[in-house]
């Protein structure tokens, strides 16, 4: 057995840690299975809740606004250097690469760097699921890394496949519980049976090719649900990912790790299992000593961002155990109605007068008292030593990356789509950013 372990990349769209090993009742027995036999990092955050930039501050080891991905891939932005990506570091340590679904961090997927890429009709799981089986079946010489990318849970969710939950689904923390966010829920979880069924199928096929000894599974997702609130907010239920590694290292037992972990952290460990030197850019910390028990947290303090989405939205968070902390960097008030995806628990929110509440400047909570994050603290008086040490957390960790917004706005690349910030839809008219 070769002492580096394969690499196997499983990711999802849009998932957050609403499934069955974070105790949502979303049956997901095969991400379950996974959890049963490996480790589950019960507070693990991506760097951005954003599809493109949450990927790509995992896969370079850089936070958005220093790999350069301050938007949508789709939308315009690009990665500063794709040589940062981290296929690019396993290759010297004689991996080779494999790319099959979805990946989100390039409109030409062939910039990245992967050895093979793998041509699928849809990154739906009937069609990355097989693909990933076969490509399994003719696995190249150890050590390897492949990135599987299902599709789901993205937008558009499939339609209920079951009455009951229809009727009983209980809609995330922040929305009403009733026939409308219950039926949005129905279809997240049909989305999430896609999901566990690619995941199982891939899995079962690491069994069938006695490859399960020697493969680290990490399984994760971009960011939060695509329900109001949470993808591209900078709240928990944004922020907060599932992410689940099984194999060598130590990532075996069924142990459920409770310090708050990043995104950041997955590439130095993977250096760490490989054996090559990590990058001098890396701004994560190896989850190994975590594991192994060696230290009870690795962070102090975890940090998130927005910029662009559909909209500009320059938002930034520092997150402790206790406290949340998020400040907004521009002048405009409301709810950015357009970064928020489509749907019916939208509507729903739109229609109540969501888009004429106001978005404070600060907001502060406390995440022991009031976990749902509610209760904006910052303007009272009994939280003030907490929000000056929040205040000095985020501005410390801005100047330390030289976060372009301590300059002022931060303009789009020419070429960009971008909705205005008054628009309701993301599907509303785009403005195409001139070059100067």
């Amino acid at each position: 057995m070769n002492s580096q372990p394969n690499i196997l990349y499983i990711h999802s769209h849009d998932t957050g840690r609403f499934l069955q090993p974070y105790g949502f009742q979303v049956p997901t027995p095969n991400i379950q299975l996974l959890a049963d036999q490996g480790v589950l990092f019960r507070e693990a955050f991506c760097a951005a809740p954003t599809c493109s930039g949450s990927r790509a501050s995992l896969l370079t080891g850089l936070h958005c606004h220093n790999n350069g991905m301050l938007g949508l891939a789709h939308r315009g932005w690009k990665l500063n250097d794709y040589e940062q990506h981290w296929v690019h570091t396993l290759r010297r340590a004689g991996y080779s690469s494999t790319l099959i679904g979805e990946q989100h961090i390039s409109v030409d997927p062939g910039v990245i760097g992967y050895d093979e890429m793998v041509d699928v009709d849809s990154n739906h799981a009937e069609n990355v699921a097989p693909l990933t089986i076969e490509t399994l079946r003719r696995a190249p010489a150890e050590p390897w890394f492949m990135s599987v990318g299902f599709f789901e849970t993205h937008r558009d969710f499939f339609a209920p496949t079951s009455v009951r939950d229809t009727l009983y689904s209980l809609p995330p923390e922040n929305l009403p519980d009733i026939g409308a966010t219950r039926r949005d829920v129905a279809a997240f979880k049909a989305s999430a049976r896609s999901l566990d069924h690619g995941v199982g199928a891939v899995l079962h096929a690491l069994h069938d090719f006695d490859l399960v000894e020697n493969t680290l599974v990490i399984c994760t997702t971009d960011h939060g649900v695509a329900f109001p609130g949470a993808k591209a907010t900078l709240f928990d239920r944004g922020i907060g990912v599932m992410m689940i590694v099984r194999g060598p290292g130590g990532f075996t037992g069924g142990k459920v790790l409770d310090a708050p972990v990043s995104h950041l952290d997955v590439f130095p460990t993977l250096c760490e299992l490989a054996g090559v030197e990590a990058p001098e850019w890396l701004q994560g910390s190896s989850l190994m000593p975590l594991v192994r028990g060696d230290v009870d947290r690795l962070h102090e303090a975890i940090f998130a961002e927005t910029t662009f989405h559909a909209a500009y939205q320059p938002h930034r968070a520092a997150r402790t155990e206790r406290w949340k902390y998020i400040r907004r960097f521009d002048d405009y008030e409301h709810p950015i109605l357009a970064n928020c995806d489509d749907s019916a628990s939208k509507d729903l929110l739109v229609a109540a007068g969501w888009g004429d509440q106001l978005v404070p400047e600060e907001q502060l909570y406390d995440l022991v008292l009031d976990p749902a994050e509610g209760q904006n603290r910052s303007t009272d008086p009994a939280c003030g030593e907490a929000l000056a040490e929040m205040r000095g957390r985020l501005d410390a960790w801005m100047r330390e990356t030289d976060d372009p917004l301590l300059d002022g706005p931060v303009e789009p690349p020419p070429g960009a789509a971008l909705n205005e910030q008054w628009q309701i839809s993301p599907n509303d008219p785009v403005r195409i950013v001139q070059s100067a």
